[in-house]
């Protein structure tokens, strides 16, 4: 009886705990760290971790970043573009859809042995993108859409669906946009 008790209080405590993440997620200008969510919760690292899983499965749409976990708030307007450019160019398109009112919440390829590969980008900002860049220089990894001959897929979101086109049309001026393939249709379908 003495330990159902004290599990009680945990659940309780965990709830609460979960409450105040999302809390501080809401307020937070940018990602937080599951290292400093756990300071500000005197838990754990991998308590937020799991705190996080169970709010997902809650409905709350919390995504991980290099940086730290966001809570994706969405916007009002969301499109899948097919986009294709060289490695030198990356922060060249970043930089033409944050500029004009988008942000990178997704990158997506089409591989021939692999299917559909999604990765979560969530970039929103200049910093988001220098960060990104960072990354991708300085690591041994290098783009998702090298494995694609630099032919990819976004999931872009913005305030009316007039930024989306004007996003559109600066890409297409500029040569990165590409043509979505009968066979592609699906992956353009917003979830």
């Amino acid at each position: 009886m003495k330990g159902e008790k004290v599990q009680v209080e945990k659940t309780i405590s965990g709830s609460q705990r979960r409450k105040h993440i999302i809390e501080m997620l809401k307020k937070s200008d940018g990602p937080l760290s599951g290292t400093i969510l756990g300071r500000k919760n005197e838990v754990s690292r991998q308590v937020i971790v799991q705190d996080v899983t169970l709010l997902r499965a809650e409905g709350y749409d919390i995504v991980a970043t290099p940086r730290g976990y966001i809570l994706n708030v969405s916007q009002d307007f969301a499109r899948v573009i097919k986009t294709f450019h060289t490695s030198q160019q990356t922060e060249e398109e970043l930089t033409t859809i944050i500029d004009l009112g988008g942000a990178v919440l997704e990158t997506m390829v089409n591989h021939k042995a692999y299917g559909i590969i999604s990765v979560p980008l969530n970039v929103r900002n200049r910093r988001d993108i220098k960060v990104f860049i960072n990354q991708i220089t300085s690591g041994k990894s290098g783009l998702i859409s090298n494995v694609t001959s630099g032919f990819h897929f976004h999931k872009i979101t913005a305030e009316s669906e007039e930024i989306l086109d004007e996003i559109e049309d600066s890409l297409r001026k500029k040569g990165m946009l590409a043509e979505i393939l009968s066979y592609e249709k699906e992956i353009t379908e917003i979830s």
